[in-house]
């Protein structure tokens, strides 16, 4: 990493900061929607996971057996959404513009899928759209994800509410103490992953700052 983009992230340590003093009771009122309870049963909802998932096109990234590994995870809410594909590196190029501007019609929970130069695959479900904001937002739905090979899921640990936050030059997940648990860059080819206190995850990448092979955004409709 080059001295300016050390600068960024001093940047973004100050606003963690600010922002948790300032936006901490509105970040559950602003995506509250993720939270509305499931009226199915306990067993409708274990016999949706036997289902393969609803996906309007096959990930380059995952499996279907994956994918239906990642879904137990989800909140219940969202077990029986389909998949559909909003942004993908292949398809529309490496830009986080583009993908702010594919995902900003939808207002839906997303997944967001990495595979780096080492191959390894992991990423973030989000209780809110992908977008740019003043401040962190989203809820504690929020999750990061690791297949090592074997699925690894970090949830909130309620230690802070740094769950999503986007600018034109880069997106992260989670956050604390200057750490953040999945940093992207604007041009969606330089990434980095930490240990942060938002979900006490391991690093996601073999690496701290890798390079990203591929990414794909996904739409819970």
């Amino acid at each position: 990493m080059d001295d300016e983009e050390i600068d960024d992230d001093e940047d973004f340590h100050h606003v963690e900061a600010q922002d948790e003093h300032v936006h901490r009771q509105t970040l559950d009122r602003e995506c509250g929607t993720w939270d509305v309870p499931h009226l199915l049963g306990l067993q409708e909802i274990k016999s949706s996971l036997l289902c393969e998932p609803i996906l309007s096109e096959s990930s380059r990234l995952l499996t279907v057996s994956q994918i239906q590994q990642l879904r137990q995870h989800l909140p219940a809410a969202l077990i029986l959404n389909g998949w559909t594909m909003v942004y993908q590196t292949h398809t529309h190029g490496s830009s986080l513009n583009t993908l702010y501007r594919t995902a900003s019609p939808l207002d839906h929970c997303m997944v967001l899928l990495v595979r780096d130069s080492y191959r390894q695959v992991f990423g973030a479900v989000c209780s809110a759209p992908l977008r740019i904001s003043s401040s962190y937002y989203g809820t504690g739905q929020t999750f990061l994800f690791a297949f090592s090979p074997h699925l690894q899921v970090y949830k909130w640990t309620g230690i802070n509410s740094y769950f999503l936050k986007g600018n034109n030059d880069s997106f992260l997940f989670g956050g604390g103490r200057g750490k953040f648990g999945l940093w992207l860059h604007g041009d969606l080819v330089r990434g980095r992953s930490q240990q942060c206190d938002t979900f006490s995850n391991e690093t996601l990448s073999a690496v701290e700052d890798f390079l990203i092979s591929e990414l794909e955004v996904w739409a819970l409709v």
